[in-house]
């Protein structure tokens, strides 16, 4: 259950009659669609604070949880992507990182399918757009959704029937009393007048009067009118918010200028600096590579500009700016730094992630080897980790600031370290499945190899940019980028990337069901990892091998295959993640032999690593899956359809449409054998439909072979005939003992 909300605002004040609107619309009986709420208004207005202060009031009449996203609208970097939002959601919402479906209504339908009978609270802050907004509404009444903006936002209005709050400036009065309550435990009391002309100079903007509050907080033996006169004198300072003869902008540019200049000079270059972080959000140990100081310096810096309210602590060790304050630190870094002194900033962080990027994987996992060679710079200190859940939990967090990374190093021209960020974060992009964010940064990594006319960098970022299209399932161009990454690794004679691009052709074939070249590249793959004395790979080679022989139809051969890897893995002490997938490829070998005790057993063996914890529910489905396919062989039928149905949830999560439809093919399967042929079509249709999209004709031919038995079942001969005679033309092109079984089997009346 999320409980996403920000702790509300220190010192809140006024507002009253906006809290009381709100509250009305809240209030207001539901209608067919989800309740939407629009606060409108200018930068610095309070939007965020008032937005959070509601939610708070409110959130025990949303007993299923609430979601909170800022989503940087107006940052000076690129805003959230709708998508990028919604695999927030997802995760939030108990949907595993590797299991949120990849394309962005994928997984609007998945979010509104979760939130269907459910009463949460949304808060969508800093959105610019209704693009960024429509997709992430729910699609029930009981849900209620708060969106902040500087825009109106009116297509929501038009079309989705929000009420829109306009925030307004606060009243002198609420003004004055934000000031005296910021101020009155460090001051003596000072003059209504003067706190007046104070926020008359913020013009009475939250986010500024708490800035100069601060500012006065901290000189409580200084007149408050030598404040006031030393701020009008920084009202021209800043010009990066230039809106031609707007009050509020001046107002604003007056209070950051006015705090600035009174930073130690030390503080006001860590301001600055961190002003460059490509991200919206870092940690402590990152702003220490970025500003060059050690984690002790740091800390006292980051605690100084968070007292000054020119920084805001997200939680522990984590701190966030303001997006008008961001762009004011990025502003006064290009003023006052020089390019030199910007680039070495940026090359100091970059070399820091990547660096922690790379300690992350390594105690992730150990088949590919690190991307890159000598330390990082004397004053960068990457992390360390002591274990998997740790080192996932590193890349989860900083994942949004790691592609800002890989863009904002393309834009400098740092070319080696932008395409060593994507092959070292390649196995932590696939352990959780982002693979928007995989292609992406090997579109960039790409493009920086080939402009440096690095041969070996191109040749690793062929083989990445494969992964990606793959996941994407854009077979074709995969295999065109895995064949010229072996092409090049074969020329430049690395045997490593020769055989890791040898076994993902073999995959690829092996998804398309061209057997004897996946064989061909799987035995090649072997020969290579064996000449290299690499175990790791040989057990990989192995169990791809036996998954090949498993499809044309000789699971003896399979079973031997997987013995030897398995065996392999065990003597080498290999990750516990191939231990669980060797176990399932001799697990269901063993069980198409009819061997199923022995099956059971190594079934059992996978399902207790998976119940040990290892996160990763591609590993968990294949156990599911596994067995149900061992109940349905036994005759269980009324166990494997629990199982089955344990099963649509955890592939409903997953977002892979192929893994779906096998699915239902196995829920119709155990349904025939219950005599419920009737519903068991129904199943078997739904699979086919989703087959024929995004599985090869052997799978779609052998769902439509189970769905021609349930019609013949069901009293329905002339559609079954139909069902039969494309499973006929699909089956043609093949020729191996799998096909020519199922070829037998259609012509075997149900």
């Amino acid at each position: 259950m999320p409980r996403q909300l920000p702790g509300e605002a220190p010192g809140f004040v006024g507002r009253a009659t906006e809290l009381e609107r709100l509250e009305a619309l809240e209030a207001t009986a539901p209608g067919a669609g989800t309740r939407l709420v629009v606060v409108a208004g200018t930068a610095g207005a309070g939007k965020t604070s008032l937005a959070v202060r509601f939610a708070h009031r409110v959130r025990h009449r949303f007993p299923d949880g609430q979601l909170f996203v800022n989503l940087r609208g107006y940052d000076p970097g690129p805003p959230v992507a709708p998508e990028a939002a919604l695999e927030r959601f997802l995760h939030a919402l108990g949907i595993a990182p590797n299991a949120v479906p990849r394309r962005q209504e994928e997984r609007t339908e998945l979010y509104r399918s979760l939130l269907a009978e459910r009463r949460v609270l949304v808060v969508l802050d800093n959105a610019s757009t209704v693009e960024q907004v429509r997709p992430l509404l729910p699609g029930n009444a009981g849900c209620l959704v708060v969106a902040t903006s500087r825009g109106r936002l009116s297509g929501l209005s038009a079309r989705d029937g929000a009420h829109r709050l306009t925030l307004g400036l606060l009243t002198e009065p609420e003004a004055v009393d934000l000031l005296t309550t910021a101020t009155s435990e460090y001051r003596h009391r000072d003059e209504p007048e003067q706190l007046a002309e104070l926020a008359r100079l913020c013009a009475r903007l939250p986010l500024a009067m708490r800035i100069a509050a601060e500012r006065a907080a901290a000189r409580p033996h200084m007149p408050l009118t030598d404040l006031i006169a030393d701020l009008r004198e920084g009202s021209s300072l800043w010009n990066v918010l230039t809106t031609g003869d707007d009050s509020e902008a001046d107002a604003v540019r007056s209070v950051f200028a006015w705090s600035y200049r009174t930073l130690p000079a030390p503080s006001a270059r860590v301001f600055r600096l961190l002003g460059l972080h490509p991200g919206p959000e870092f940690g402590t140990a990152t702003a220490a590579a970025l500003t060059g100081h050690t984690h002790r310096q740091i800390r006292h810096h980051l605690d100084l500009l968070a007292g000054a309210h020119l920084l805001e602590q997200t939680g522990s060790a984590r701190y966030q700016f303001h997006d008008l304050l961001r762009a004011y630190a990025a502003d006064q870094a290009r003023q006052e730094e020089s390019r030199e002194q910007q680039r070495a900033a940026l090359t100091r962080v970059s070399q820091w992630y990547l660096y922690t990027a790379d300690a992350a994987v390594r105690t992730v996992q150990r088949l590919h080897p690190s991307q890159i060679s000598g330390p990082a710079e004397p004053t960068v200190e990457p992390l360390t980790f002591t274990g998997y859940a740790e080192a996932v939990d590193w890349y989860l967090t900083e994942r949004t600031n790691l592609l800002a990374l890989v863009r904002a190093t393309a834009a400098a021209g740092l070319d080696e370290i932008t395409w060593q960020l994507p092959t070292t974060l390649d196995p932590l992009h696939d352990a959780n499945s982002a693979v928007d964010d995989e292609l992406e940064t090997a579109r960039l990594g790409l493009a920086a190899a080939r402009r440096s006319s690095d041969r070996c960098a191109e040749a690793a970022m062929r083989q990445i940019m494969g992964y990606a299209l793959r996941k994407h399932n854009r077979l074709g161009p995969a295999a065109d980028c895995f064949r010229a990454a072996f092409d090049l690794h074969r020329q430049l004679g690395e045997q490593l990337g020769t055989l890791e691009a040898a076994n993902s052709l073999g995959r690829i074939h092996l998804e398309l069901r061209e057997l004897s070249t996946a064989v061909e590249y799987l035995e090649l793959t072997l020969a290579l990892a064996r000449e290299q004395k690499h175990q790791g790979w040989s057990a990989v080679a192995l169990n791809n091998l036996a998954s090949a022989y498993r499809e044309l139809g000789q699971p003896r051969k399979a079973a031997d295959l997987a013995r030897q890897a398995l065996e392999i893995c065990r003597q080498a002490d290999l990750e516990l993640r191939m231990h669980g997938d060797l176990s399932l490829c001799l697990a269901g070998a063993l069980r198409e032999m009819g061997r199923f005790a022995h099956a059971e057993e190594h079934l059992n063996a996978a399902a207790a690593i998976v119940a040990d914890g290892l996160v990763f529910h591609a590993l968990e489905y294949g156990v599911l899956h596994e067995q149900a396919a061992l109940a349905l062989a036994r005759g269980e039928s009324e166990q494997a359809l629990n199982i089955y149905r344990q099963c649509v949830d955890l592939t409903l999560t997953m977002g892979n449409r192929r893994i779906e439809a096998l699915i239902y093919d196995g829920i119709g399967q155990a349904l025939q054998h219950l005599g419920r042929a009737g519903e068991a079509a129904d199943f078997h249709l739904s699979a086919a439909a989703l087959a024929r999209e995004h599985a090869n004709p052997v799978i779609v031919a052998t769902v439509l072979s189970h769905l021609a038995h349930a019609l013949e079942r069901s009293g329905h001969s002339k559609r079954a005939l139909a069902a039969r005679a494309e499973a006929e033309v699909l089956l043609a092109p093949y020729s191996d003992r799998r096909a020519e079984a199922l070829r037998e089997g259609l012509r075997t009346p149900g």
